[in-house]
């Protein structure tokens, strides 16, 4: 979950109310599902001090800075006033397009590699200390988590003073331009910059193997930033004291680089800042349009039956405390009448009661009607719902396979072994790249928070190697094991993949041999009463020659054998190590 740092003394001025003791605090952060995960030096002030908060929430990015976290804070006790943001703009506003003095040209030659920009002006106010980590951390927060690592959001803050307008974002050959980024001291091209300096090569992977690079310019050719990897040392270097910036976001997706700009200009306008629109004129269609004044408003309202609210909360509300609780969420919202599919309260004209919600201009998570009932739940308090016993009765029981895992995990203990217990998801990298995979297999996620948990695991073994990573400095030999999920493509299953329970196991030590892990497997076999057979494996995790598939009724069902040098470099495991991977559900 994110974990943002913010300084008491601006978060508490931008709450509008100071708390008397911890406990208060940490009370007053359920409304933002957040939680103190760390409190600084007492002895210090508060404009010294740092406090650490963990958001329980993923899908509300405007939280994850101190003014996103406060705002929500001082809305919710503040009785659902909520702030107003006039500078936005409105499909079909033409009026916000004229009063823009500021414009950035989109080129054609950048869609097909990072194709939409959003950007507002901040001015009025000269840049703290505070201000700027914060800024930095917000910047970090959005780019790494709902950025995916900026490959699909990035963000750049610029010094109007030295930006000839308009700016021209466009996409160039990576060899043809070259300029001082950031935290270096000599021109470097595009490619240069992704093989020699630190940000280069961490963000390497967005843009290598793209024939055309995205770049950043103002009228006199002077190059604000290499989107997503570097501003440029000359313009892209804001500092204490500076009044009027310029905010710019690239990436993959309109809605999400918009509404990440949105997050950034209204936490701006909650810290003093006036912002200012930025006119984006595009050489190409997008669903926004050619010329799009930013910040812009484009969510679209939400409905919701309070039927619907009754059954995802289990007690019935009016609509006035539906919408009271909503605005105490920062939402805007009305009692409306809809035609909804399902509403058994439907009158003559097939229409149900319930509330209309308008989305705040830094929200776009409400997807679903349990998303607005989620809102009102905490709006109005979890404590208000009176707790109810449970009216059904069931008898619940342990299946075969949980029966069967437990059985399995007795025998790994007797043989030395401690049990580990994992994340499903994981990124391509770890799950399908060190381990020398061709991710044929494996499952992709469509739309991940973070690049992390990009992928379901499709084997336990990279997981044990995870681990085994990071434990160069515990005494050898090492043991693990675990029991657990994968999840693969398998065409032959109705929704085309297969969920398998899996035994990994996986030894290190300067003695791990096959002959080892053979016995090993042997033992286990034995004490389950199973009969197998072997056979020569050919699998790119194992040195050839040195592992064995796993048969059973003649279909293979598992591998056994010593790790590949590669995998172990990969994984930076400096020790010999065997490993298992066995399908318990072929077993049971």
């Amino acid at each position: 979950m994110p974990k943002i740092e913010v300084n008491e003394e601006l978060f508490c001025s931008l709450a509008g109310r100071r708390w008397n003791n911890r406990a208060e605090f940490e009370e007053a952060l359920t409304c933002a599902k957040a939680e103190l995960d760390e409190d600084s030096d007492k002895s210090l002030s508060a404009e010294e001090r740092t406090l650490k908060i963990e958001l329980n929430d993923t899908n509300r990015p405007d939280l994850w800075g101190t003014a996103g976290c406060a705002r929500q804070v001082r809305v919710y006790y503040g009785k659902g006033k909520r702030p107003e943001y006039p500078f936005f703009s409105t499909p079909g506003n033409a009026q916000k397009s004229k009063e823009s003095k500021w414009t950035v040209k989109v080129e054609e030659s950048v869609k097909k590699v990072r194709p939409y920009l959003a950007g507002f002006v901040a001015t009025g106010k000269a840049v703290t200390d505070a201000s700027l980590k914060d800024m930095i951390q917000t910047q970090e927060k959005l780019a790494w988590n709902f950025g995916r690592k900026r490959r699909a959001i990035s963000m750049g803050l610029y010094r109007i003073a030295i930006i000839t307008w308009p700016i021209t974002y466009k996409g160039v050959d990576p060899d043809s331009v070259s300029f001082t980024p950031l935290q270096w001291d000599s021109p470097l091209t595009l490619r240069e910059i992704l093989k020699q300096h630190p940000k280069g090569k961490e963000y390497a992977f967005i843009q290598e193997h793209e024939p055309i690079h995205p770049l950043l310019v103002d009228a006199k050719g002077g190059i604000l930033s290499y989107p997503p990897i570097i501003n440029s040392a000359d313009i892209g270097a804001v500092q204490v004291g500076d009044t009027d910036l310029f905010v710019e976001l690239t990436g993959t997706d309109q809605p999400s680089v918009t509404v990440a700009a949105s997050i950034m200009a209204c936490d701006m306008a909650d810290q003093g800042y006036t912002i200012e629109p930025v006119r984006v004129e595009y050489d190409y269609d997008t669903p926004f349009g050619r010329t799009v004044t930013m910040p812009f408003y484009f969510q679209s309202p939400v409905f919701c039956s309070l039927e619907r609210i009754e059954k995802f909360l289990g007690e019935k509300l009016s609509g006035d405390e539906c919408v009271a609780a909503l605005e105490r969420m920062g939402c805007k919202a009305e009692k409306a009448r809809d035609v909804e599919r399902g509403g058994v309260d439907a009158v003559g004209d097939g229409s149900v009661d319930g509330v209309r919600l308008y989305p705040p201009e830094y929200r776009n998570d409400f997807l679903h009607a349990a998303d607005v009932a989620e809102d009102i739940m905490i709006g109005r308090g979890l404590a208000t719902f009176k707790p109810e016993r449970p009216q059904e009765f069931t008898v619940g029981r342990l299946s075969p396979i949980t029966i069967f895992s437990r059985k399995v995990k007795e025998i790994l203990v007797g043989l030395g072994y401690q049990e580990m217990i994992y994340n499903y998801l994981g990124s391509r990298k770890d799950l399908v790249d060190k381990v020398l995979g061709d991710g044929g297999r494996v499952i992709q996620i469509a739309n991940p928070m973070t690049e992390n948990y990009e992928y379901v695991r499709d084997s336990v073994l990279a997981s044990l190697l995870m681990s085994e990573a990071v434990s160069g400095n515990a005494v050898y030999p090492h043991h693990i094991f675990e029991t657990g999920k994968v999840a693969f493509k398998d065409p032959s299953e109705n929704y085309g993949a297969a969920t398998r329970q899996y035994l990994g196991m996986l030894s290190a030590s300067k003695d791990a041999n096959f002959n080892v892990i053979a016995a090993q497997i042997q033992t286990l076999f034995y004490y389950l009463s199973r009969e197998y057979t072997v056979d020569e494996s050919t699998d790119s995790r194992f040195i050839p020659g040195r592992a064995a598939s796993v048969v059973y009724h003649g279909k293979t069902i598992g591998v056994f054998g010593e790790i590949h040098p590669a995998v172990l470099e990969n994984f930076g495991v400096i020790v010999p190590c065997i490993a298992a991977e066995i399908d318990l559900d072929a077993l049971l």
